[in-house]
């Protein structure tokens, strides 16, 4: 993958379907502020890792994207 190329795979986490929802960086703070206040649901809760942390994955939020 070269990073520009959508892939429109969907996250399990927090639901955006990359290619699509992420199209400007305003569009991925509006979504993920949503996201969080709705309680930062996973989508497959299934696949959440049981040591996932939200604190911890929102501080790997590259500066740019915050």
């Amino acid at each position: 993958m070269d990073d520009k190329t959508p892939s429109f795979g969907v996250c399990p986490c927090c639901g955006m379907e990359f290619g699509y929802g992420d199209g400007d960086l305003d569009g991925v703070r509006r979504f993920r502020a949503r996201w969080l206040a709705r309680g930062a649901p996973w989508l497959l809760s299934l696949m959440r890792p049981k040591s996932w942390n939200l604190e911890t994955q929102l501080g790997e939020v590259p500066e740019a994207f915050r």
